[in-house]
């Protein structure tokens, strides 16, 4: 460090006490000029930010264009929600959470717009300033946030969160916070965080994520154990009632601070909502069918097309929408725990892959309703497969050789396609011939490894009855190559636990993807996330290609280069097997009851309950 380098290290501190004070007093912007002089970079403080561009909605917007800002307040919803809870903190690892709770209970700094790719308006933080390199953020928070308690919400509350969660908190928090290399409150109001140079210029919109957690309350000791205790919040409703696995009753505050924000108004429309937990998917439907609580997203096709020939359905008591996103599909994969020997070897689960007879499940038991595609961001511009790489693309990969296939390189890579008749003599061919590669034979209807004779097997863990049955046939096609797959069914409180954990030989997993991806893809499938209980890296993955992809990700300044990145790292996923895509789901599927109405507009990420409102009764007949 120069001795002029020093100097103004020692003075920064001093400089920014005086940058709050003049804050305080109104001048802003020579406040800003002072910081800017010390060796920071001078910005303008705006009501938004976007991963790329400008935020969409200008300073002075009203609502938010998929809400109704006339929705009228009242009434009480009630959700479904499969399997159970033993804790009410969603930062910790422990436990199996209500998720809800942040959000309606716990709000962050700022809120998604749900009509862009990445995209945060003011909530907590009324403003944000950062410079174009992206080497720091500064939130101004709104004077008037409270907590529910009355309490002020204060700088010093959003670092005692940030320390807390990136300390204590799950490992995706651990992982982003830690990127922080400085936290200063300027004043009571103002919160500056530096990432010293770090090349992610996503870390501004992911500290804008944070929950802000009151100081006050909240006991550092015991925070990472599970609790029942209603936790303290700054958001629109407060927890009032609590059944330990079986419900949580949310309440409506009616002093909450922010309620005429324009990214609330529309927005927390019910005077209650409970969440009633269900450990069985069938009692869960037949619950939503005798009128038990409000609304269902519906997941079986089978039960789609032909479960809701209801008395309801046919008088419009019942409301079928169908919704398609404008974000990637969400797909479902079968996964491969890649720490498992057997799954080590990429032509095994290349094989294993080519034995899944979509074709023959699409038309049993989906109808046809859905489509199938390889990679990880399929229906948008992010997805890889089918298209050949561009300059960039080719660019990014060049030092990985062989990290990435040429036909997946080139685009012309596809999924088998089976005859679709359950029996493809084809497919199974070439299963087997990679299998023979990787050093198994079949030896009397059983596929045996040739050095030591050990047959392959493995276990498929499942929590569900659709799960269960794609499951079943597909252990019936592993069989025709001499391979057993013992299908195993658990409650969904044992099947989170073993997947947290990494305890399985293959899953069944639904990864779903924004426009915008970001840090989060570290915690998918990025190498140090592979060793860390909690993450969703899954199969395992450990490929410094992916891990180049997410990192080029992060520091690209403008959208052409962004989805380079994103097909980059989708094309060295798919070229991984590391999960056999199962099938596409383009469409969402909502019944709801006529006493629960939604706005005439959707969001690009499709359906939002905290959007909807209870209809108005009735007129008394004459």
């Amino acid at each position: 460090m120069t001795g002029l380098e020093s100097s103004r290290q020692a003075r920064l501190p001093a400089l920014r006490r005086l940058a709050g004070g003049l804050r305080r007093t109104g001048l802003a912007v020579l406040a800003a000029a002072l910081v800017a002089g010390s060796g920071g970079a001078a910005a303008e403080a705006s009501h938004g930010i976007a991963m790329h561009g400008a935020p969409a909605l200008a300073l002075g917007f009203t609502h938010m264009p998929y809400a109704n800002p006339d929705a009228p307040k009242g009434g009480r919803l009630v959700q479904g929600v499969s399997g159970t809870f033993d804790s009410l903190n969603p930062f910790i690892v422990r436990g199996l959470a209500v998720q809800q709770i942040r959000g309606f209970v716990i709000e962050s700094l700022m809120a998604r717009g749900q009509d862009e790719p990445f995209t945060l308006y003011g909530l907590l933080a009324e403003r944000i300033e950062t410079d174009d390199a992206r080497t720091f953020v500064t939130f101004h928070l709104n004077p008037r946030a409270r907590f529910s308690d009355g309490r002020p919400v204060r700088a010093a509350d959003v670092l005692f969160s940030w320390r807390l969660l990136r300390d204590k908190g799950r490992p995706n928090h651990r992982l982003y916070y830690a990127k922080v290399t400085r936290a200063d409150a300027i004043d009571d109001l103002t919160v500056r965080f530096e990432f010293g140079g770090a090349a992610d210029r996503e870390l501004p919109l992911i500290l804008g994520l944070m929950p802000v957690l009151p100081r006050h309350a909240v006991d550092v000791a015991t925070f990472e154990n599970t609790s029942m205790a209603p936790p303290l919040g700054s958001g629109p409703y407060r927890v009032t009632a609590v059944a330990p696995g079986s419900s949580v009753t949310l309440t409506r505050d009616p002093n909450y601070w922010g309620r005429d924000l324009p990214v609330n108004r529309g927005f927390w429309n019910f005077d209650t909502i409970r969440l009633d937990f269900y450990r069985d998917a069938n009692s869960q439907f037949e619950a939503f069918t005798r009128g038990l609580y409000d609304f269902r997203v519906e997941t079986e096709p089978l039960r789609w097309h032909s479960g809701y020939d209801l008395p309801a359905v046919k008088s419009g008591k019942i409301v079928r929408d169908v919704i398609r996103p404008g974000v990637p599909n969400p797909t479902e994969f079968l996964v491969f725990n890649t720490r498992r020997p057997m799954f080590a070897d990429i032509r095994i689960r290349e094989a294993l892959s080519l034995l899944y007879d979509f074709e023959w499940i699409n038309r049993n038991y989906f109808f046809g309703l859905y489509a199938r595609s390889a990679g990880f961001f399929a229906g948008s511009e992010l997805s890889a497969y089918g298209r050949p790489a561009d300059a960039t693309e080719r660019k990014l990969l060049a030092p990985f050789a062989g990290s990435v296939r040429p036909d997946i390189l080139d685009g012309s890579y596809r999924l088998a396609v089976s005859d679709g008749s359950g029996r493809d003599r084809a497919t199974l061919r070439r299963a087997l011939a990679l299998l023979a590669q990787a050093g198994y034979v079949l030896k009397n209807t059983v596929l045996r490894r040739q050095d030591d004779g050990a047959a392959l097997t493995f276990e498929i863990l499942v929590t569900t009855r659709d799960q269960e049955r794609i499951a079943l046939a597909y252990a019936a096609s592993l069989r025709r190559a001499g391979i057993q797959a013992v299908v195993r069914a658990v409650d969904a409180v044992q099947f989170d636990q073993r997947r947290i954990g990494y305890d399985f030989d293959m899953i069944p997993n639904r990864w779903d993807q924004s426009l915008s991806p970001g840090n989060e893809q570290a915690f998918y499938w990025g190498s140090e996330a592979a060793d860390h209980p909690g993450t969703r890296n899954y199969m395992g993955a450990r490929n410094p290609a992916i891990d180049a992809m997410i990192a080029a990700m992060l520091q690209a300044s403008a959208r052409p280069a962004f989805v380079s990145a994103v097909r980059a790292l989708d094309r060295a996923l798919i070229s991984g097997f590391y999960a056999i895509p199962l099938y596409n789901i383009r469409e969402q599927w909502i019944a709801r009851w006529n006493r629960i109405q939604r706005p005439a507009a959707t969001a690009l990420t499709g359906y939002l309950p905290e959007t909807w409102w209870s209809a108005p009764p009735s007129p008394p007949r004459r």
